[in-house]
């Protein structure tokens, strides 16, 4: 996927999804991302929204930013993303063609779960920034999210990928 000019409809949901789908496409990425969810309980949707703050809009964040984040999508992250990924992980090793139909929807539904969270946290309020320091504010951003996580080898692909998505555009 082509990177978009910076601009106000990128602050939208839509924008901060289109840029995940284009991040997560990126080798390695899907697989560091998980690892980090799945070791350190970190989400993968607040992963990607420091790198979207920092990579389209150069927005650095501070803690306070990314705690308010997390506690604006807590509800939806507990009620609902988590226990349709857990549903649609017990559900992966049952052979049968009809199960693997229903976790197909179930995979559907957690997905809409996780565009519903996007959604809410593109909608938190974003101060202005430059453009000129946009994969150091997304690192910056990832790095400060994912803490005693930094120095892992998941963020170090992460970080990789970073700059190659967007020296590539």
């Amino acid at each position: 996927m082509r990177q978009q000019k910076i601009g106000k409809s990128n602050l939208s949901g839509e924008g901060f999804w289109r840029f995940s789908l284009a991040f997560y496409a990126r080798p390695g990425i899907p697989d560091a991302l998980i690892a980090l969810q799945d070791r350190a309980g970190l989400d993968v949707n607040l992963m990607l929204f420091a790198l979207w703050r920092g990579a389209m809009h150069g927005q650095g964040l501070q803690a306070s930013e990314l705690r308010a984040a997390a506690a604006a999508i807590a509800p939806l992250r507990r009620e609902i993303v988590g226990p349709l990924r857990e549903l649609r992980r017990r559900l992966k090793p049952v052979g049968d063609a009809d199960i693997q139909a229903l976790r197909r929807r179930v995979l559907g539904l957690e997905l809409a779960a996780e565009r519903a969270v996007q959604s809410r946290l593109a909608a938190l309020p974003a101060a202005a920034q430059s453009e000129g320091r946009r994969c150091a504010a997304a690192k910056d951003n990832l790095l400060l999210y994912l803490g005693a996580e930094a120095k892992s080898a998941e963020a170090a692909v992460l970080c990789r990928g970073l700059h190659d998505f967007l020296s590539r555009g």
